[in-house]
């Protein structure tokens, strides 16, 4: 049982967010980034109806059972490619923030495969990501019924 519902939710809030969900996937990103970034964050903060989702999203995508199996694991394998592996960590980092800045080698790492606006989208994708999954542990959405958009 939800605790909050799609009805309960105050008029506005979630077309905003989707304003900037609409920013980041209009970006020059890559959509299975983007849903890889997404995975990652909701399997770090324990947020069933988010895994549920962008797990579905990235098979939707193509993406193999054995990276979607292994991304919570995804630093023991070599399964991800450099330019997934910065990310990985940059997501990582940010998800599990500590007091101190971002350190200046992940941000040359993040440099040497992305431009300073990718970092900017990688950052806010993150952090939407984040704030989605707090949402969800607060409104207890029941996983395995999100259905992906064709």
């Amino acid at each position: 049982m939800e605790r909050i519902t799609y009805q309960d939710i105050p008029n506005g809030m979630f077309e905003n967010l989707r304003t900037i969900e609409d920013s980041i996937i209009n970006s020059t990103l890559d959509i299975k980034l983007i849903e890889m970034i997404r995975l990652r964050t909701a399997q770090m903060n324990g947020c069933a109806y988010c895994v549920d989702m962008h797990y579905k999203e990235l098979k939707h995508f193509g993406e193999t059972e054995l990276r979607l199996s292994s991304l919570c694991v995804w630093e023991e394998t070599p399964y991800f490619s450099e330019k997934e592996r910065v990310v990985l960590l940059f997501t990582d980092t940010l998800t599990k923030l500590k007091s101190s800045p971002i350190s200046q080698e992940l941000f040359n790492n993040l440099t040497s495969h992305f431009s300073k606006e990718e970092i900017c989208y990688l950052t806010l994708t993150i952090s939407q990501s984040n704030t989605w999954n707090r949402l969800m542990k607060t409104f207890e959405f029941t996983p395995g019924n999100y259905k992906v958009s064709k």
